[in-house]
């Protein structure tokens, strides 16, 4: 198993943005645009009552042709919470997190929220693990996607010099034009 040295209590962002349950989604979505987050702990009586994301927001309100601005966090938001304690390592986090398919992680101890992890703490203090993310993300509408095919004499852009051309050759696993293939190979 992969160890980091790294706890979530090392990463988590300790005081994030919260709502209420009753801050209404033209609040939520103000809050996150102010502070650039995609998601927002909701907290009742000083305890976590659940979590409101962006995507959820679009997901749940927005693509059903919803008015969000009359909607409160409370109707809205996810209260079935997958949560971490803060003296796991954050490989494990990640772990959850991919097993669970969300992006931030309440962190809890005896009941109290400590604070909030995502997936851009958990690669501020170990890029390294992006490979590990990058592994598990669904790719969405693959078909739409440029995916990287070859048969020789395509056209497209040479990856050594960046120019246009109409027949790429390939060197060594590199496209290339006509000019760089009779440069590499002399």
């Amino acid at each position: 198993m992969v160890r980091t040295g790294y706890k979530v209590l090392d990463c988590m962002t300790r005081k994030p943005v919260t709502v209420t349950p009753e801050t209404t989604l033209q609040e939520c979505a103000e809050i996150m645009y102010k502070h650039q987050v995609g998601g927002l702990p909701v907290e009742k009586d000083g305890k976590l009552a659940g979590i409101l994301t962006d995507s959820y927001i679009v997901k749940h309100i927005v693509a059903k042709g919803i008015n969000p601005v009359p909607i409160k966090a409370e109707e809205v938001m996810c209260t079935e919470l997958v949560t971490v304690p803060p003296d796991i390592d954050i490989f494990d986090a990640l772990l959850i997190m991919q097993k669970s398919k969300v992006k931030y992680l309440p962190v809890e101890h005896k009941g109290k929220f400590l604070g909030l992890l995502t997936l851009k703490d958990i690669l501020k203090v170990q890029p390294q693990l992006f490979e590990i993310i990058a592994e598990k993300i669904e790719l969405r509408e693959e078909r739409r996607k440029p995916v990287r095919s070859f048969a020789e004499g395509n056209e497209g852009i040479c990856e050594l010099c960046g120019c246009y051309t109409g027949e790429l050759h390939e060197v060594y696993g590199v496209f290339m034009c006509l000019n760089c293939k009779d440069y590499e190979e002399t």
